[in-house]
This record gives structure tokens, sequence and C-alpha cells, in this order.
């Protein structure tokens, strides 16, 4: 790509230990009909056959190297050395059609959006996950589901580059939420957003450490983001009445709570509903599960084992 080429876009991967996949990822970028792509891959201190594979597309792409520091400081040092007008994030076990690039940027111009995003796909062995088309939204929706959730993943953008940089590009502060927090300081810049309505990004699910796996961490991190964001922003959300805006971002504390305890996964619940019980998330009816939770872990489990054989799972999974 020649630097600043006007529609030209950089795509940002970062890469640890996924020689598994690494080369479909590489393969779906180099494969786009976007006439004008660079594609800066950062290797994290794979300990694997990742920087082999990597080393071996030559200049086909734009190879940077560092100790492992993380997905987002690996992004950083990317965004660093992007020199395209527009951004676009996939990660190094994930992949796009040869067409989403070109598909996202179309929609962009068209619209004179800051941001494009597009439908997505959760995929995996064993995940049965239905391709998923986010509803159109007006600004105040969008502003309101993305207070309660991250609007689209990370490889489903496409991005102005000037927005990313003027904000600094990723915080580093919370591991697993840092996509999430720059797309919520992008959306407090600006309400130019179009909708791709296509399926053209896939995530895939393995079992090799994935950062969103750990789901007491993701939930609080996400949290953190959310509380952040609307301290930030005093004016943007005050359409939401207080009760309201509390309830969609506290109410996800205590939901995920019950989310993790259905499933059994009990680090996470009790780690969840203590912090529900620390912030006031937490009702009368859920005092039993509160109270639990401030055991000693092993006690936790014990107690929960012991209901689990005399009576089903507290509360039943809906």
């Amino acid at each position: 790509m020649q630097p600043n080429a006007p529609d030209g876009i950089s795509v940002i991967m970062p890469c640890y230990n996924c020689a598994r996949f690494v080369a479909e990822a590489v393969d779906s970028v180099l494969a786009q009909t976007h006439p004008a792509v660079e594609l800066i891959v950062v290797d994290d201190g794979s300990s694997d056959d990742s920087l082999r594979i990597l080393e071996g597309y030559g200049t086909r792409i734009r190879l940077l190297r560092q100790p492992n520091r993380g997905p987002y400081v690996a992004r950083n040092l990317a965004l660093r050395h992007a020199e395209g007008r527009y951004l676009a994030f996939l990660d190094a076990d994930d992949w796009w059609l040869p067409e989403t690039l070109e598909r996202l940027h179309r929609a962009l111009r068209e619209a004179e959006a800051d941001i494009a995003y597009c439908g997505w796909q959760n995929v995996g062995e064993g995940i049965r996950a239905a391709p998923h088309v986010p509803p159109e939204r007006d600004r105040r929706a969008l502003l309101e589901h993305a207070v309660r959730s991250c609007p689209w993943p990370i490889h489903g953008v496409l991005v102005r580059s000037a927005l990313v940089q003027g904000v600094g590009g990723f915080s580093e502060r919370r591991r697993t939420a840092m996509d999430y927090d720059l797309w919520l300081r992008l959306l407090g810049l600006t309400d130019r957003v179009v909708r791709v309505p296509e399926v053209l990004a896939f995530y895939r699910w393995h079992d090799s450490g994935q950062i969103s796996a750990v789901k007491w961490r993701q939930v609080l991190d996400a949290w953190e983001v959310q509380r952040r964001f609307v301290a930030e922003h005093p004016g943007l959300l005050d359409w939401i009445p207080a009760r309201r805006l509390r309830a969609l971002i506290d109410g996800q504390l205590r939901d995920q709570a019950y989310r993790a305890l259905w499933r059994r996964d009990l680090v996470s619940a009790q780690r969840l509903f203590r912090h529900a019980l620390r912030v006031g998330a937490l009702g009368r009816g859920d005092i039993v599960h509160a109270l639990g939770a401030l055991l000693p872990g092993p006690l936790y489990r014990a107690l929960i084992g012991a209901r689990d054989r005399g009576q089903p799972a507290p509360g039943g999974e809906s």
C-alpha cells in the first residue's frame, strides 16, 4: 500500500502462540478485494511456530516483534506504524470474508461516517452459534446498548485512523475490555456510525487460553469501563433515568453472577456476587447467594455441591 493512499486501510493483528490459526487469519487479509490494504502483525513473544510462519510471508506483511506484553500493547505498537487512513483489527485466530473490508469501506464512505460495523458469527469446535446481524439503531438506542454491553466485536469494525489516533489508541488499564473501552470513547466523540447488515467477520472459540474465557475478569473489566464512560460523559446519557442507567450497568453484575452460578463456574460466581454486594447491586431476594459467596472458596464450593445433591440449581436457568 502506498503511504497515505486515499482509501488505504491498515489492518492490525497481534499474535501470541497462534501457530494453528495465524496462516488462515493472514491469508484472509491478503485475499481482501479492497485494493489498498497493509497488514501489520505484531508477534507478542510467541514461543510456538507463529514467528516462523509469519516470517514466511516476507514483504507481503509488516512484521513487528515485542516481548510478551499482551494484545493491547501489541495493537498500540502497530498503531504507531500504521499508514492507512482507516483502521481494522483482526486477531490471529479469526478471519474475514474476502469482501469484508471493501464492503465496510464502501458503507463508511457513502455514509460519510467515522465508524462502520458489520454482523459476525462465533465459530469453532462444539460451537453452534447462529450468524448475528445487529439491528439498526438510532443514536440513543446505540448509546444505551453500548452502555450495557460491547456493541460489536473488534474484528467487525472499520474506523477512521485519525479518530483512534486522536484518543491515544487503546488504554491498557483493563486487560479484557480495552476494545470495549475504545468503542465507548469513540462513541463519546462521534455519532457518525453506519451498520453493514451482513455477516462478514468470524470469531473462533478454541481451547488456547483466550482472555475472554475468564468470565469474572471479563465482567468486572467491562463494568469498570462502563462506569468510567458514564462518569466522563455526564451530559451524553442524561436522557436515561438514573435508575435505568444503574440497572444497565450494575444490574449486569447480578445477572452475570447468576449465569456463572447456573453454569457452575463457581470461581466467577463467587467473585461476582461479592462485588455486586459491595456496590449495592443485589436485592433482598439475592441475600442467600450473597452471604454464601462471602464464605471461603472451598466452603462456598462445598455449599453449592451440597445443594446440587439435594435440589436443582438455585433460581433455575431461564
